[in-house]
């Protein structure tokens, strides 16, 4: 059984803004909590105000309102971009330390899966 982890630092109810562009919702939108979910890796169900819903959004595409004033007036400590800049590869995929790319949303593929995807695509076409 997995140890004791930290609190998530969102609950169901809060309002988030989207610090970075996501599926269908452009950074600065504004939305609500609707579920928080994981354990080791926590994860938000977000109801934005445009009407769009996404699950499985990772906290650094989310700030607070006070956090989106902060990083909007160029006070911001950077810790929200930190979290994204340390993701990003530079090429608009973002990349987890092992290896991988993370999409929009938060998910992560695995290199391996994304390497066994490329091999069977070899051979199909060969």
């Amino acid at each position: 059984m997995a140890g004791p982890t930290a609190p998530p630092d969102l609950r169901k109810g809060d309002k988030v803004v989207a610090s970075a562009d996501l599926r269908g919702v452009p950074a600065g939108t504004e939305g609500k909590v609707a579920l928080v979910n994981g354990l080791s890796w926590v994860r938000y169900w977000i109801r934005f105000d445009n009407g769009v819903a996404i699950g499985s959004v990772n906290r650094s595409h989310l700030a607070t309102p006070k956090e989106w004033e902060r990083k909007l007036s160029g006070a911001d400590d950077g810790a929200v971009e930190a979290v994204a800049s340390e993701e990003s590869d530079g090429d608009g995929a973002e990349s987890t330390g092992g290896g991988g790319v993370t999409t929009a949303n938060g998910a992560v593929v695995p290199q391996k899966l994304i390497d066994r995807a490329k091999a069977a695509r070899a051979r199909l076409t060969a």
